[in-house]
């Protein structure tokens, strides 16, 4: 029989990649926006995966709706990848992050225990949950101390899933993902923004790049392998809570500095920091440990930062002369 995967959030970034991931296996993939009637779904589009999903209308944040959704798709497998997704958006909407994940993702749990059908859920969590570990790897126990309105949300939308699994015994596990980038990535996010600014400037535009703090030090994977981990996890005998991760960590100059090199740029010249666009709080260095996915479900980063930086410059090079 051919499952079914129902994932929230169908159209970002995650959400098209699982899809086509699915897809390959032979999933019957169903997916979900606020209004699928008006949402572009233009990943899923770019990725020529649209006309082979079924989108329906859900908005987490409505208890009957997410029940609703749940008994129309009747799911094997839930992926919660819906909610706002910007650190830096979540200090102007606090409230709005902390609903659309903490109270969807609650929503969300209730419905499955409710249906009582024995789907799997797989919920995005985020290394932004573990806060500053003073350059210590983080492990799956590592502490959350969260410095963001959208850390404090995902910890939250963490226990909760670790509370439903352990009182309810629901299949129900977080994935720890720290940063993962990709073409589908828009520009309101600093990799994408870095990137397209990069390409402009080495076509001719005389724009200057404004960034924050380049100190800040990430581990930055690619997305098409993560959603790889996301799926493995719904696979195993029994649910855990996994990092993923590649291991590796780079400040955010580094990254800068990957970029212009691969337009044949010093980015010296075209970089300026502004102040303005310094976060309230922050995370000075984010470390990895992602022993335990290796380990447990045989998953290992396979590109790294420079990897990352190089195939995003390529496909918005690419971009940029298509429109030419």
């Amino acid at each position: 029989m051919k499952k079914t995967a129902l994932i929230f959030g169908i159209s970002g970034q995650d959400g098209s990649y699982l899809a086509r991931l699915l897809l390959k296996k032979g999933y019957k993939v169903v997916g979900t926006s606020r209004d699928a009637q008006m949402s572009s779904f233009a990943n899923l589009k770019k990725l020529g995966i649209y006309d082979k999903v079924d989108v329906l209308s859900a908005s987490l944040g409505d208890f009957r709706s997410v029940l609703q959704t749940l008994h129309h798709a009747n799911p094997d497998e839930i992926y919660n990848l819906a909610g706002q997704s910007s650190v830096s958006l979540s200090f102007d909407q606090p409230v709005e992050t902390f609903e659309s994940i903490g109270i969807g993702t609650l929503n969300l749990l209730e419905s499955i225990r409710f249906m009582d059908n024995g789907a799997r859920l797989y919920n995005a969590s985020s290394s932004e949950c573990f806060g500053n570990t003073d350059g210590v790897p983080a492990i799956e126990e590592t502490p959350f101390r969260p410095r963001s309105p959208y850390a404090v949300a995902k910890a939250a939308a963490f226990w909760e899933v670790a509370n439903y699994r352990e009182a309810y015994g629901l299949f129900a596990c977080s994935g720890i993902l720290f940063n993962h980038e990709s073409p589908l990535r828009p520009e309101r996010f600093v990799t994408q923004k870095i990137v397209a600014a990069a390409c402009r400037i080495a076509a001719g535009s005389d724009e200057k790049l404004k960034l924050g703090n380049t100190s800040v030090q990430r581990d930055w994977g690619w997305a098409p392998e993560y959603v790889e981990a996301m799926w493995l996890m719904l696979q195993q005998d029994r649910p855990e809570d996994f990092i993923v991760a590649t291991g590796a960590t780079y400040a955010l100059q580094d990254l800068v500095q990957e970029v212009f090199a691969c337009v044949d740029l010093d980015w010296r010249q075209y970089v300026e920091l502004n102040p303005d666009l310094l976060r309230p709080t922050d995370i000075m260095v984010s470390v990895a440990n992602p022993i335990k996915a290796e380990q447990k479900l045989g998953w290992k980063a396979r590109s790294f930062m420079p990897d990352v930086a190089a195939m995003m410059v390529a496909e918005k090079k690419r971009q940029l002369s298509s429109v030419q």
